[in-house]
């Protein structure tokens, strides 16, 4: 597969940025992720988190983009370049024009639009500057903020996905709804 492009220029609006993660996200990262509620939603995070694994996934990063498999956002405060958050697609099938997208905020980001806004950039960036034909998200049952996230970004829900997701650091399996967007529906 072909290399992801960054976009150029790179996708902002007034409050936030998107921009490739760097070595100096790393203390962020780690912090971020110490909050239960990203491991338990994000289930490739573990949990704890410790420099090891933040690390380990920064330096992942930037393969997966070459590879065309994946590419990662840092979202950060436009101002003070503060992290606030990761957003990033995956999962590309390009023969089909699928992608999905998965994206989690820092504890003290959260309830600000952050995410919404995130969604919005990247989705039309998706469609728009990669062509994609739809994106899909998942999301746990329980994780009601991140289900109106992307319902106020058009995505629809399509259906409960059963044990779909295995949570890396408890073995525990769960459930997922599954939403999906197409060209035009971005709102």
């Amino acid at each position: 597969m072909p290399e992801i492009p960054w976009p150029d220029p790179w996708l902002r609006d007034g409050a936030i940025l998107l921009r490739p993660w760097t070595r100096d996200d790393l203390p962020a990262i780690v912090a971020a992720c110490q909050d239960p509620a990203v491991s338990r939603f994000s289930p490739h995070i573990p949990y704890p988190y410790g420099p090891a694994d933040g690390l380990g996934w920064l330096e992942s990063r930037e393969p997966v983009r070459l590879s065309g498999e994946g590419i990662g956002f840092a979202i950060v405060d436009a101002r003070s370049d503060e992290l606030l958050g990761a957003i990033g697609v995956a999962g590309i099938d390009r023969l089909l024009g699928i992608a999905r997208i998965g994206y989690w905020l820092a504890a003290q980001a959260r309830g600000r639009g952050y995410a919404t806004t995130a969604l919005r950039l990247v989705a039309g960036w998706a469609f728009d500057g990669l062509g994609f034909a739809r994106l899909e998200l998942t999301t746990d049952p329980e994780n009601v903020r991140s289900q109106r996230v992307a319902e106020r970004c058009g995505f629809r829900r399509e259906g409960h996905l059963r044990s779909h997701m295995l949570i890396r650091h408890s073995g525990e399996r769960r459930d997922s709804l599954i939403y999906g967007l197409l060209p035009g529906e971005l709102t």
